[in-house]
């Protein structure tokens, strides 16, 4: 045998990237490495199936896996397909990243809830003209602007922010003595600014999203919101859900700087970006207000995750944080703040308050239910006198995870069905009105739906193979519904929900119904006492409320009675970042929630397994629902 060479290259097609490596090297690394972009819910764990190419030298990748025999067709096996995570190179080589697997322009709900508050920053900026220095006026140039600040703001005392120190000298000088400075929370100068810039004083708002970061760019004297950007969460090349990155930083100490670097660039990025539509610079920005799931909140602060996935749970902390944005790689001003939001439990981070603050269920007289969607869902039940909180592990079926043809709602994703329930065919609608490519979360609520009504599912989830139509068949070995034949999709595939991906939506409504029906059992409330349902997060935003109800995704609750509110959190953290009264408004909020462990409720388990069925095993508790599938 010839001597295995030092370095390979490995071409990405199409996009023609090349990209140096050492042998045996996984192909997903190297391609996350090179900026290529393609799919990996699992973080490269072999568990996701999505990370597939296509080769032609298949003997320069190593040899097939058990893995990839479980996630990958035979037929597509024997034709070159394999997963870049349990590829490995050899030699140079060549391989293609289907459509299905490529990373593409994802559709990102930004905005939320809009509410009219009194803006009331924690910065404030102050002109100010002072007098040169001379032989008989000898004060130094710190004390000198700290005594021509206005009494008012030096009751409490004022400190200087040391970065502002190494430049005051020159600054003060260059400006003819003339400056603007910025006083953060009546204690502490964090910017002095040549010449009169009161009139623009700027702020961020930041929701750390396990998926996404979205920013928020505000002018603080006005309230009014300047730029929205996002970016997917660079943290989503070592796992798409906070358990696989929890355990990333398990393995090695390293690994928890790294993926704080990675918020943080992620964090500076959307700012740029924000800035550059804005026409400001980055520097320009007085304070940062922070929101994010437990965990993303502690990466994001350099604190060890661990023990937020062992049991019981616990956060490090819940109380609010102010941190300078220098310790923390934030590209924003030197000496500026960074306000982190409080959260409430391992599981129930700052975004939920941020969720809360947004509603304003906090402030109501009326009992509101307030879910807030994703990989991890959270359910708060209550109004301004007791709030009951929950997390329920709804798992990635929603974002496409262990969906045989699941994918982010990216450009070809279909994400609306409708079944005609007499002839059993099908009509969709896509984003971005593009040929189908794969299935996002809100069409398989919808198919669900739509094949309880047409009799095509029964109420135990099963695909009745009996139904007279060809769209219902067996590949694999299990029975699949075709919602796209070949003909019609861009991969030349047919597009299928199989029994194994119905049974993973299963799994992920159970979750969520069981966490709403403990919180009511617990605060001994029914579905008539519930006057509002809001529902948060990207996927909520675009479900249909009524195949919601219909398939128990959410309690028996007239649909007219659902609202959606986008991304209540980040809408949140912007309240935040502009009034100081939304903030102590928080840490009432975190003080006043109660958390429930699901797990460690006595009614979980019943709960749970009766919730699996469509829409619920006992019929006396959807009675609006009107099933035609046979039980």
């Amino acid at each position: 045998m010839g001597r295995e060479p030092d370095r390979v290259t490995i071409t990405f097609e199409p996009i023609g990237k090349k990209a140096a490596c050492r042998p045996r090297e996984d192909l997903l690394t190297i391609a996350i490495r090179s900026g290529v972009g393609i799919r990996s819910e699992c973080g490269g764990k072999g568990t996701c199936g999505k990370c597939l190419i296509i080769t032609s030298t298949p003997d320069r990748l190593g040899g097939v896996t058990e893995a990839e025999r479980k996630l990958i067709p035979a037929a597509r096996l024997r034709s070159g397909w394999r997963l870049a995570c349990q590829s490995r190179a050899t030699g140079d080589t060549t391989v293609s990243i289907p459509e299905e697997s490529r990373v593409g322009e994802r559709r990102v709900l930004t905005r939320g809830v809009e509410r009219d508050l009194k803006v009331e920053p924690a910065v404030q900026k102050v002109y100010l003209e002072m007098p040169k220095p001379s032989l008989e006026d000898l004060a130094p140039d710190a004390e000198r602007l700290l005594a021509h600040i206005p009494d008012r703001l030096r009751g409490r005392g004022l400190e200087i922010d040391p970065t502002v120190l190494k430049t005051l000298p020159s600054l003060l000088r260059s400006s003819d003595w003339k400056v603007t400075v910025t006083i953060w929370n009546d204690r502490e100068v964090t910017m002095v600014e040549a010449g009169d810039t009161t009139r623009g004083m700027y702020g961020v708002a930041v929701d750390i999203g396990t998926s996404k970061i979205i920013a928020y760019l505000a002018n603080l004297r006005t309230g009014e919101l300047l730029a929205t950007t996002y970016i997917e969460n660079p943290q989503i090349a070592h796992g798409e859900d906070v358990i696989t990155r929890i355990s990333y930083t398990m393995k090695d100490a390293r690994n928890l700087e790294e993926l704080q670097s990675l918020a943080a660039g992620g964090i500076n990025e959307v700012i740029a970006e924000a800035c550059a539509q804005a026409d400001l610079r980055p520097n320009q920005i007085c304070e940062m207000t922070v929101v994010g799931n437990t965990a993303m909140h502690h990466i994001f602060l350099g604190i060890d995750p661990k023990h937020i996935s062992l049991a019981p749970y616990t956060p490090v902390l819940k109380r609010p944080l102010n941190v300078k944005t220098r310790e923390y790689k934030v590209g924003i001003s030197p000496g500026g703040a960074i306000h982190v939001l409080p959260t409430i439990a391992g599981f129930v981070g700052s975004d939920n308050v941020g969720d809360i603050l947004a509603t304003n269920i906090h402030r109501s007289r009326e009992t509101c239910l307030l879910l807030d969607i994703g990989t991890n869902t959270e359910v708060t039940l209550g109004n301004r006198t007791d709030m009951l909180s929950c997390s329920c592990a709804s798992g990635p079926a929603f974002e496409g995870a262990h969906i045989r043809h699941g994918m982010k709602a990216v450009t070809g994703a279909i994400e609306r069905v409708r079944i005609d329930p007499q002839s059993f065919e099908v009509s969709y609608q896509t984003v971005d009105r593009a040929k189908p490519l794969g299935i996002c979360g809100s069409a398989m609520v919808d198919i669900m739906a739509e094949m309880l009504r047409a009799s095509l599912l029964d109420r135990s989830g099963r695909i009745r193979a009996e139904a007279p139509t060809p769209r219902i068949r067996e590949e694999d070995g299990t029975l699949s519904f075709v919602v796209a034949w070949r003909k019609e999709t861009t991969t030349a595939s047919d597009i299928t929900v199989t029994q194994k991906d119905i049974r993973e939506l299963q799994l992920a409504k159970a979750a969520i119904h069981t966490g709403c029906a403990i919180l009511m059992k617990r605060k001994d409330v029914s579905e008539r006492d519930v006057a509002k349902v809001f529902i948060a997060g990207a996927f909520g935003n675009y479900i249909d409320p009524a195949n919601a109800v219909t398939i128990g995704l959410v309690p028996d609750i007239p649909p007219k009675k659902i609202r959606f509110v986008g991304n209540a959190a980040g809408s949140g953290a912007l309240m935040a970042l502009l009034s100081k009264t939304k903030r102590r408004e928080a840490l009432r909020v975190s003080r006043q929630v109660r958390y429930l462990e699901l797990a460690a409720d006595p009614d979980f388990q019943s709960e749970f397994t009766s919730a699996l069925y469509l829409p619920h095993r006992d019929p006396k508790r959807f009675p609006s629902q009107t099933i035609t599938a046979q039980p």
